[in-house]
């Protein structure tokens, strides 16, 4: 079975071999890891990853150089439609911004650097789920030992800047550190981006506490920053978290489907969700790695040309398609 490596995996490959510390090589094997397809045809190819980063901790814990001794907490397993990592200069928001979309547990402060670790939560918005990940705070002077790793693993980047008078001030600096340790920002699909550019990340800006600014317009931000984003929202009221929920939707570009056991009603509230060209196989082999070889047909309501088509397993899906599958 052929292994079909995304894009993710071959950026983070590419990284472990440009690595240079067995900091760098870690964080490296983590992101492939994490973006590494999960089905049969890669199951030794995770094996290895897992023995390899094993053997790395162990080799870092004996040099006493390494700084856990338990899970390393900048790394955070992707859950949802996608993960979305939120960064920024210190007292921006982020942690606000968190608990409003997810209701986490995120710790609020008005001082620098509340944040100390990476904390997730789960934004559900109609039939979708999107993980955030709030982050320690970022300046040009300090870049948490871990938090890179944490940056590149996640499919989008937000970066939270203020709203106001300092926003241009703050979006400067952190394009700054991120181009430094050679990753820059664009707000491009994931299922768009060049492989020949795999220091790209898709992503967007955010003027968070735009209910209280009277400071630089997006439309200026956007004419400075042509290949970038922007978006004004509130944690406090609200404000812009809806159109912010299906920008993250639009570049992570998922689609949602619907299965349904025959003679039952779909469950309209609990989608699959795959990447754009996946198949009804693709399907398949997320309700069960066995199913696409057990099945012998499925019935389609959606794009076909008429309601329960019968279709082949090769059939391409797409958003909010129903499927039946016939073993």
């Amino acid at each position: 079975m052929p292994a079909n490596l995304t894009p993710e995996y071959e950026k983070a490959e590419l990284r472990y071999r440009q690595a240079a510390t067995d900091e760098e090589r870690i964080e490296a094997l983590q992101g492939m890891l994490a973006a590494i397809p999960k089905h049969k045809g890669t199951e030794k190819m995770q094996a290895d990853l897992k023995r390899r980063l094993s053997q790395m901790r162990r080799a870092e814990q004996r040099s006493g150089h390494g700084e856990h001794k338990g899970p390393d907490p900048f790394h955070i397993p992707k859950s949802g439609a996608g993960q979305v990592v939120l960064i920024g200069p210190p007292n921006t928001g982020k942690s606000s911004l968190l608990a409003a979309a997810t209701h986490a547990e995120a710790k609020i402060g008005n001082y620098p650097f509340t944040t100390v670790v990476p904390q997730p939560g789960m934004w559900q918005r109609d039939d979708v789920q999107i993980e955030l990940v709030d982050t320690p705070a970022i300046t040009a002077e300090h870049v948490p030992t871990g938090l890179m790793g944490t940056i590149h693993n996640a499919d989008l980047i937000c970066i939270v800047v203020e709203a106001g008078e300092s926003a241009l001030e703050q979006i400067e600096e952190t394009l700054q550190v991120l181009a430094a340790r050679g990753l820059n920002l664009r707000s491009v699909s994931c299922n768009q981006r060049d492989p020949a550019e795999p220091n790209v990340h898709p992503g967007l800006i955010l003027l968070n506490k735009a209910e209280a600014s009277s400071g630089v317009e997006v439309s200026t931000l956007q004419g400075l920053y042509p290949g970038l984003n922007f978006l004004a929202v509130s944690a406090r009221t609200g404000g812009g978290m809806a159109e912010w929920f299906r920008n993250l939707w639009d570049l992570l570009a998922r689609i949602r489907v619907y299965a349904k056991e025959p003679g039952k009603a779909p469950d309209m509230h609990k989608p699959f969700v795959l990447p754009p060209g996946a198949t009804v196989s693709d399907l398949a082999r997320q309700i069960h790695r066995d199913l696409p070889e057990r099945m012998r047909y499925a019935r389609l309501w959606g794009h076909s040309r008429f309601e329960g088509q019968q279709v082949h397993k090769t059939e391409t899906l797409r958003d909010r398609d129903v499927v039946e599958i016939h073993e």
